[in-house]
């Protein structure tokens, strides 16, 4: 009895039988996801949501009495040149401050503006007595104010031309959030810009034909337009980050085109075989469809243990990766199917022919396939000298320290980065001060205030943090604001001692004495801090969970205890190494100038994890494919030798050009200006290429050639897993197995 079909198997029978009515419906829903989407909307998680432990308090109180529908501003008037020059008490200085407090005046969406003339804001004037600020708010929440500060800006920029001997500039959450989002939005648009040609030339190279390269990249685009659609409904329960559209992209792109280029390649091997078109379709259904499914489930346990970081930001991140490559896996095994039985052999079209004659004469005898045979014919060298490689190059992952980049990491060139920098240097801690929220009865109360200017008394003689310390009251005085500038860079040990001393003793024995008052202190600093301690917490738990489900998952597929093993190990090697290549490249400052950032002297805190999830389940791809072919020539009755052999050779060429196709859209987030997207760039491209390569073609075929028949081994309490062979691993007819066998794949587009 041939065995029972496999889902993969039964979904591809259907959609070649009913292939107008799967690609339709794919159609359909694409551009019913897009309309809808579109609609809808898409609804962000809260700005007071995003945080985690006291911050997330702090910033829900003052969300709570008001203070996200205001955005803080201020105006930086400073003297020109160096050396002495005009002063705060000069006629000239003073006038420019006027002037600048007139103009802000005259915007009804300006509030609370406060002069640095004016004798209880002492504080707004530095110590050098060459710069000063004036402070205002914006009304509305982010977006709102963000809209308003356009004209503001326009009025600052006037005054400071009308006062050429000042400089004249603008900073704050508004101004700063317009210029950033600007800049990061031309990036992403770079980014795209450039992935979508990048992948179609691999895939070119890779197909050889203009038809079968286009196939992989529509079905990974219209994976990723069904997700963000659907997100779109899903975010109004559900908030997602507002960098949920890249993440969906990135990942979306790379299994969409993955599992597509292994489905196409498999049919093509078996058309190449001698295999009819719905035969050659049933085996690619029964093998690489099956091992989609597989690869998708590995890939989205991945994802979801970002859920257990119990961060909204991480959280939405698994749902709409979650969502993608389950939207990629159902096309790759519905309308995949469909398009290759509808197109036939008419998938060669738009030949290149010079890459089609070096694919022709390729076959299984390619680069790979000679380094496949050194390894296999010296595992013990192969192992210890890529095993010795890839922990040399984990070494440094023992020094690695996170931080949270925050202005550091932003690119320099842009003006309002420059503006913040001189603010910085001016007034130490200014622009992102910790902030007190102080909830009571009435926050104006004498025991309150008297309890909050001892707070600001104490703080300024710790010398770890400095005036200007400002308060702010809400509308209906239950709530105040103190903001309290602290020493250092806002992210870095010194900003941490100050957190720790505000938060451990200051406040405590200030404003926490009070009873029947809350308090919780937030900010840069305190986001910061809390995010680190929350994954410092969680990430382990988020380790041996992926890592549980995947040896799960691989142990049913497979029937060893062996394989899942192995595969886990190899994969935490290359994530290791590209660990330790970040930290090298970046925490210690190599390549600087080739990349063009300046160290913050660590990784950036949410990178680690976020790499780990990404990582393992991209890489599972490779290991699944090309484990699947070698347990089909092992079931067939070949060695274990030769059915490694077999496998990695049948898989090198789609392999290497799925790799390349990631390595190359991961590339291009290095060149973007922020340093967490250079750092998430290079870190995905390094562990895509060294998986696709060390571990891939050495320690994996090394390692199954010193184990032989001990892959495969199972303890007899288990013996009662199914085990499901794919139709492929029975022998063909004799006259198709010879061909088979003597062409090697000669023939097929890759």
């Amino acid at each position: 009895m041939p065995p029972r079909p496999n889902l993969a198997q039964r979904a591809a029978r259907w959609s070649a039988e009913h292939r107008s009515a799967a690609i339709s419906g794919w159609l359909v829903l694409v551009l019913a996801s897009v309309v809808v989407g579109s609609a809808v909307g898409t609804k962000h998680i809260a700005p007071a949501d995003l945080g985690n432990g006291q911050s997330r308090q702090g910033d829900q109180i003052l969300a709570g009495a008001g203070f996200d529908d205001r955005a803080d501003e201020a105006v930086l008037v400073q003297a020109r040149g160096r050396g002495p020059g005009l002063t705060a008490q000069d006629p000239a200085f003073q006038a420019a401050i006027r002037d600048v407090v007139a103009r802000l005046r005259r915007f009804p969406a300006v509030i609370d503006v406060q002069s640095p003339l004016a004798p209880d804001n002492l504080g707004q004037v530095a110590r050098d007595r060459r710069s000063a600020l004036v402070q205002f708010d914006l009304r509305g929440d982010l977006e709102l104010a963000k809209s308003r500060v356009g004209p503001v800006l326009g009025a600052v920029a006037q005054v400071g031309r009308q006062h050429r001997q000042m400089r004249v500039e603008e900073f704050g959450d508004a101004s700063a959030d317009k210029a950033l989002s600007q800049a990061f939005q031309d990036d992403f648009h770079k980014a795209e810009t450039l992935s979508l040609p990048i992948t179609l030339v691999i895939l070119v190279l890779a197909f050889g034909a203009l038809v079968a390269a286009a196939l992989p990249l529509a079905l990974g685009l219209s994976a990723v337009a069904i997700a963000l659609g659907v997100l779109g409904p899903l975010s109004q329960v559900l908030p997602v980050d507002e960098a949920i559209s890249s993440v969906v992209l990135l990942v979306g792109l790379a299994v969409g085109v993955d599992y597509s280029m292994f489905y196409i390649r498999r049919e093509r091997d078996e058309r190449a075989a001698g295999r009819g078109k719905a035969a050659a379709l049933d085996v690619a259904a029964a093998t690489s469809g099956r091992a989609v499914l597989i690869s998708g489930l590995t890939v989205m346990i991945a994802m979801s243990g970002m859920y257990i970081t119990d961060n909204a930001t991480f959280q939405s991140f698994a749902t709409g990766t979650i969502l993608v490559v389950a939207i990629a896996v159902t096309g790759s095994v519905t309308v995949l199917p469909a398009l290759l039985s509808a197109l036939g052999d008419r998938i060669h079209r738009g030949r290149v022919p010079v890459i089609r004659r070096l694919h022709d004469q390729r076959g299984e005898s390619g680069f790979w396939a000679v380094v496949v045979d050194r390894v296999l014919r010296h595992p013990w060298v192969s192992v210890v000298v890529a095993g010795g490689l890839l922990l040399v190059l984990a070494l440094p992952t023992l020094r690695l320290h996170t931080a949270n980049s925050g202005v550091q990491g932003l690119p320099r060139d842009l003006p309002v980065m420059r503006t913040y920098d001189r603010i910085q240097t001016a007034f130490p801690g200014e622009p992102l001060a910790a902030t007190v929220a102080v909830k009571a009865g009435d926050a104006r109360a004498p025991r309150v205030t008297a309890a909050i200017r001892a707070l600001r008394n104490r703080a300024v003689r710790t010398g770890l943090m400095h005036d200007p310390v400002t308060i702010v009251d809400s509308a209906d005085g239950r709530v105040a604001a103190v903001n309290v500038p602290l020493a250092g860079t806002g992210t870095d040990d010194t900003s941490n001692r100050a957190l720790t001393l505000l938060r451990d003793d200051l406040v405590p024995s200030t404003i926490g004495r009070l009873p029947g008052v809350e308090v919780a202190v937030t900010g840069l600093t305190a986001g910061s801090y809390d995010f680190n301690e929350l994954m410092q917490d969680r990430a382990p738990w988020v380790f041996l969970f992926v890592l549980s489900l995947a040896f799960l998952l691989l142990l049913f597929t497979f029937r060893s205890i062996v394989i899942p093993a192995k595969a886990i190990i190899l994969n935490l090697v290359s994530v290791g190494a590209s660990y330790g290549m970040l930290v090298w490249i970046f925490q210690d400052g190599h390549l600087g100038s080739v990349l063009g950032f300046r160290s913050i002297g660590g990784i950036t805190s949410w990178l680690p994890l976020f790499l780990f999830v990404i990582l393992f389940g991209l890489s599972m791809d490779y290991h699944v494919f090309i484990l699947s072919r070698v347990r089909e020539g092992h079931d067939r009755g070949l060695s274990s030798e030769d059915a490694v052999r077999h496998g990695i050779r049948a898989t090198a060429g789609v392999v290497t050009s799925a790799a390349a196709v990631m390595v190359g859209v991961f590339s291009i987030f290095a060149t973007l200006g922020s340093i967490d997207f250079k750092e998430m760039g290079v870190g995905l491209a390094l562990a895509v290429l060294i998986d696709a390569t060390i571990v891939r073609a050495v320690l994996l075929p090394a390692g199954m050639k010193l184990l032989g028949d001990w892959n495969w081994y199972l303890p007899s309490w288990l013996e009662w897993l199914p085990h499901v062979a794919p139709e492929a691993a029975r022998p063909a007819p004799a006259p198709v197995a010879a061909r088979a066998d003597a062409i090697g794949g000669v023939g097929s587009p890759l």
